[in-house]
């Protein structure tokens, strides 16, 4: 399985979108109100609907970066968010974006991916995001799938994954996640070590 700009677009046009909650996740949005620093400069790769996004941007962040490989999420949200700036809305891949972040947020796309590209991620991750700055969000504490997306995942194998290139600040059972989810996510937020 290919998981490509056409496979997820196809996944859109037929609404198969069991990762979209149709609201910005309280995990996500009770972190975010304790940032003052509303010129920070976020990115939600992997966004699909945004709603985050729509939260974040009208409470007053306006640095705020989406990334899909699909153009039809980010056509949605154009049109559903006319007054958010058409190149903050970036269409590519994520592992050939080529600019830093202060706040990455991590919300269904991680589990999106190929797990054989979960290395890749966590490089890229420690590359885009600023010293100072931070991944935080939402990972699955689940087993899911093994063939099709979203696959799963556990603490151990997360610590693991990110302690060479992380300084793992939090990664425990989310408290107030949304009730299908339940003890099923952990909320991370971690930031990039010193590098050379």
């Amino acid at each position: 399985m290919e998981l490509n700009e056409s496979y997820w677009t196809q996944r859109y046009l037929s609404d198969q979108t069991g990762w979209d909650i149709g609201y910005a996740a309280p995990a996500i949005t009770h972190f975010m109100e304790q940032v003052e620093d509303k010129s920070l400069s976020i990115l939600i790769p992997g966004c699909g609907n945004a709603y985050e996004a729509a939260y974040l941007w009208k409470n007053g962040f306006k640095n705020v970066y989406l990334l899909d490989l699909s153009e039809l999420p980010l056509k949605k949200f154009a049109i559903e968010n006319p007054d958010f700036p058409q190149e903050q809305l970036l269409q590519l891949d994520f592992f050939d974006l080529d600019r830093s972040f202060d706040i990455v947020i991590e919300q269904t796309f991680f589990c999106a991916l190929n797990p054989k590209l979960r290395a890749k991620y966590v490089v890229k991750m420690n590359e885009i995001i600023t010293l100072g700055g931070c991944l935080t969000g939402l990972l699955f504490n689940d087993p899911l799938f093994d063939d099709h997306p979203p696959f799963g995942g556990d603490k151990e194998e997360y610590t693991n994954l990110f302690k060479e290139q992380f300084n793992v600040l939090k990664m425990e059972t989310a408290y107030n996640s949304i009730p299908q989810r339940e003890g099923r996510e952990l909320f991370i937020l971690m930031q990039p070590k010193k590098r050379s």
